[in-house]
């Protein structure tokens, strides 16, 4: 039995269209299935949360994640035990950012094709953050950010450039021009940024900190290349307080990776990490925009997540 979300609203209705194409296979297959659309925010972690904690399954639970970085975000939220859940993802969102690290097929037929032999398997890391509240999680499976990366994915989910891009296939163009902006607009904020047990790293001014577990977010920027998703690091990218006018010419270099050569931004790895900023500065999981704050603590949790791919 397969357990498939579909967020039928992903990239301005793709993954409606995606599922529409998938489903006469399943059947035509005689592949078992139940199917939940993804219908308000929280909906798909109540739903998976009322599943993985059912005590009557004689196997693991096999989950299938049809849509975005974000709908599998949601996924993560409701999972109560990872050892339980099989994972499948058919990418169907705007950044896409995991399955672009996983070297997955652009096809969704032949992804689904994957999942369903289930010959391939890896287990991989994901993170998670909290505040203030030590006890409040939220996990992540690609990366986490305070500062500019996470108000870029804040402005673009009201955007409306964002509907229009991603119709025309350009998706990342939202995030590029929004990411424009912010540099343009960014106030100065410093931070401490606590690596492990070592002493505290020290900016008078920063535009972001992300913690990765992949090596792409936003849409396709490779903040670290070489980041590896099983080793049970994370990869840090930091970018300092550079001019302005430095910053416009590094941004596009970090679609190919090449913006360590820019002095001011910095990479760093570590299995947790503390950020402490001078003013609140929104926070992202995957694109999912979090509450501004002051405080964040990260932790990497090593091979936790079970993929079929």
């Amino acid at each position: 039995m397969y357990h498939i979300i579909v967020n039928p609203a992903a990239k301005s209705g793709r993954g409606g269209k995606i599922w529409e194409g998938l489903e006469p296979i399943l059947i035509e297959r005689s592949i078992s299935y139940d199917v939940v659309f993804s219908k308000r925010a929280g909906h798909v972690s109540h739903y998976v949360r009322k599943l993985t904690t059912l005590t009557d399954h004689s196997g693991p639970i096999r989950l299938i994640v049809l849509g975005g970085d974000g709908t599998l975000n949601e996924t993560l939220q409701g999972i109560a035990d990872f050892d339980k859940v099989e994972l499948g993802y058919i990418p169907a969102g705007s950044s896409n950012d995991m399955a672009r690290d996983l070297c997955l097929p652009s096809d969704p037929q032949a992804i689904l094709d994957i999942i369903l032999s289930g010959q391939t398997h890896r287990i991989i890391d994901i993170g998670s953050i909290s505040g203030k509240d030590p006890d409040h999680k939220r996990y992540f499976a690609v990366s986490s950010g305070i500062g500019f990366d996470a108000a870029v994915c804040e402005e673009a989910f009201s955007s409306r450039w964002k509907k229009f891009f991603n119709k025309i296939g350009l998706g990342k163009l939202t995030y590029l021009a929004i990411a424009l902006k912010q540099i343009l607009t960014a106030k100065k904020v410093a931070c401490n940024i606590y690596l492990d047990n070592n002493d505290p790293v020290h900016y008078k001014k920063f535009l972001f900190v992300a913690a990765m577990i992949h090596q792409y977010e936003g849409g396709g920027f490779k903040f670290c290349p070489g980041a590896d998703a099983t080793d049970g690091w994370f990869d840090v990218c930091v970018v300092g307080g550079l001019p302005k006018a430095l910053l416009l010419l590094a941004l596009p270099t970090a679609f190919f990776g090449k913006h360590f050569i820019f002095p001011g931004i910095d990479r760093y790895r570590c299995k947790a990490m503390r950020v402490e900023t001078s003013a609140p500065l929104w926070v992202h999981t995957d694109g999912e925009v979090e509450p501004a704050t002051r405080l964040l603590s990260m932790t990497c949790h090593h091979q936790q997540l079970h993929l079929i791919v």
